[in-house]
């Protein structure tokens, strides 16, 4: 895969919000954190407000959105007080996850089934408004043929059993993942990523599944930035990237 078409490099940034919560006040900057990614090379900005603003906070959405210049993609369950952001802000991206209120993190991907109808009305509306729409989603190719019948643009491929199970079998660990990629393409959707992704899985993922276009890395990401330093990390993640 060239620079031209790798996968692009969104950085979720709540893990700064955390740190910063867990103090008050403003240290560190989210708002600059979140430009200096930008300017030391990642391709997008991403943020997952939740109900109890435990990390991101509906304010530093809108804050955000004067300083983001790349994209711009906000995560979250589709209840009414995110569509009101949603509708305010106008971002590029917006990922639809199905997380309960008191979700530590994203733990599972949508039942398109189940919740076709409910998600192809949120998902007009969202188009409507002019971002593009990805939802969360396991490697399951009846879940990614439902997914199509909404109207996303885009899945996000739910990659926490990858990334378990890749020090002790990266073939197989990839294996449902590569033919889900193949599937969402198939029918017609874009092919995002994310969860749990790192320095040590990253690049094997990337580069054997060329329908790849995003990646969103925060938690490991943040993590290595404490070692490395932001710039160096965001950079380290790149060249996995290519």
């Amino acid at each position: 895969m060239n620079s031209a078409n790798m996968a692009r490099l969104s950085v979720n940034i709540n893990k700064i919000a955390t740190l910063r919560n867990a103090r008050g006040g403003n240290l560190p900057d989210l708002i600059k954190a979140a430009a200096d990614c930008e300017r030391f090379g990642a391709q997008g900005i991403t943020v997952h407000p939740r109900p109890d603003e435990r990390h991101i906070r509906y304010t530093d959405v809108y804050e955000l959105k004067k300083v983001v210049t790349t994209e711009f993609n906000i995560e979250g369950y589709p209840s009414e007080k995110f569509l009101n952001l949603i509708r305010e802000v106008k971002p590029q991206q917006v990922t639809l996850v199905p997380d309960a209120p008191d979700a530590i993190t994203s733990n599972a991907g949508w039942d398109t089934k189940k919740n076709k109808d409910f998600l192809k009305k949120i998902i007009a509306e969202i188009k409507n408004i002019g971002s593009r729409v990805s939802i969360f989603i396991d490697p399951d190719a009846e879940m990614i043929s439902r997914a199509a019948e909404t109207g996303t643009d885009r899945v996000e491929l739910y990659t926490e059993n990858y990334a378990k199970k890749f020090s002790t079998d990266k073939i197989n660990a990839l294996k449902p993942y590569k033919i889900a990629a193949a599937h969402a393409a198939s029918v017609g959707l874009g092919v995002n990523a994310g969860h749990d992704l790192n320095l040590d899985n990253l690049n094997y993922f990337s580069s054997n599944i060329p329908e790849l276009l995003e990646v969103s890395i925060g938690h490991a990401l943040i993590s290595d930035a404490l070692y490395y330093g932001l710039e160096n990390t965001i950079q380290l993640y790149l060249r996995q990237l290519k």
